[in-house]
């Protein structure tokens, strides 16, 4: 299963070729902001610009107070998920942090991820990656790292989903795909996301053009993942729909309207009819003052414009690049 991500680069004035642009490119990294919190946790991770690099901190997610910071000799920032303003990167012991480089050129080359111990503050690693990847996930133990591997540097559409095993230091060579359909190739713009309990498995809704949305469940702990198509019903602009867990149930919103939920321990679909469905909604997050997130409300408002590009896009193919290895770096100053 291949899936796309697009629009992020749009709106913060990233150098990207036409042909990126056209589709939106990849989801941009966060910097300011809420950051990225645990579920459930009472900590969030905000990354914030500064003179020749970027100062971590770890917010008081209760009254956005800062309990610790550290600054970083690299641009960076908490990797963005959806154009809900969904983020990811930490795991969800709360040990591991995988901030993204804030891209100045699309595609990068190579591309670079630091991973942080969360606890300390510290620098664990520099990951460095031949070609142009994004985070999507990370397992709840911080083992597994789930990025996105963008395969033609003039084509966002064209990705594939891999695993990278942070103990090791290794990226696996086979996609994460559905083994149901393992050579199914599905297009999709990430709307919203939810993460279950314990941080395993994540649900990403994903609209495509001219077809119902569907939803990307990725087992992290696993490495695989469940590819759920929507109804018909749900066709058209989904801009507006979100997710919402309620125990065993996954209910894809709309407001005002009816909605789809999936059961996630079977992956059937069911159509339901409740009147208003409740908003989709997320826990309240500290903001700090003057900090600004991704400009992902823009973003929404051009999706419908992009899907025709999105298919046409589509398909394309180019070959892969080659992986690199990995320097160990640490720049930190307390």
């Amino acid at each position: 299963m291949r899936r796309l991500l697009a629009i992020g680069c749009c709106g913060l004035g990233l150098a990207v070729p036409a042909a990126a642009r056209a589709a939106g490119g990849p989801v941009s990294p966060v910097v300011g902001g809420a950051g990225v919190s645990a579920p459930g946790g009472d900590v969030g991770y905000v990354a914030v610009a500064s003179a020749g690099g970027t100062v971590l901190e770890r917010v008081r997610r209760a009254d956005g107070a800062v309990r610790r910071s550290v600054f970083l000799r690299a641009r960076l920032g908490v990797p963005g998920a959806t154009f809900n303003g969904a983020t990811t990167g930490l795991s969800a012991d709360g040990r591991t942090l995988v901030l993204a480089p804030a891209w100045r050129a699309y595609p990068p080359r190579p591309t670079r991820l630091t991973v942080i111990d969360a606890a300390r503050l510290r620098v664990r690693a520099t990951i460095r990656l031949a070609g142009a990847f994004t985070v999507d996930a990370i397992s709840p133990d911080g083992r597994w790292l789930y990025l996105l591997r963008y395969r033609a540097p003039d084509d966002p559409l064209h990705y594939q989903v891999r695993a990278f095993d942070l103990r090791t230091r290794t990226l696996l060579a086979k996609p994460v795909v559905d083994p149901r359909e393992p050579d199914e190739k599905m297009l999709g713009i990430p709307i919203a996301r939810t993460t279950g309990a314990g941080g395993r498995w994540v649900y990403t809704l994903y609209q495509r053009p001219d077809k119902p949305p569907f939803v990307h469940a990725l087992d992290t702990s696993a490495r695989t993942a469940r590819c759920v198509d929507l109804p018909s019903s749900l066709s058209g602009d989904a801009a507006s729909y979100g997710l919402r867990l309620d125990g065993p149930k996954l209910a894809v919103t709309n407001t005002p309207g009816d909605y789809v939920s999936v059961d996630t321990r079977t992956f059937a679909v069911h159509e339901e009819r409740v009147g208003i469905a409740p908003p989709a909604a997320t826990a309240p997050r500290p903001r700090k003052r003057g900090a600004g997130g991704p400009p992902w409300a823009l973003g929404l408002l051009v999706v419908p414009a992009l899907l025709a590009g999105l298919a046409a896009l589509a398909r394309r193919r180019r070959p892969a690049a080659p992986v690199a290895t990995i320097e160990r770096r640490q720049h930190v100053r307390d």
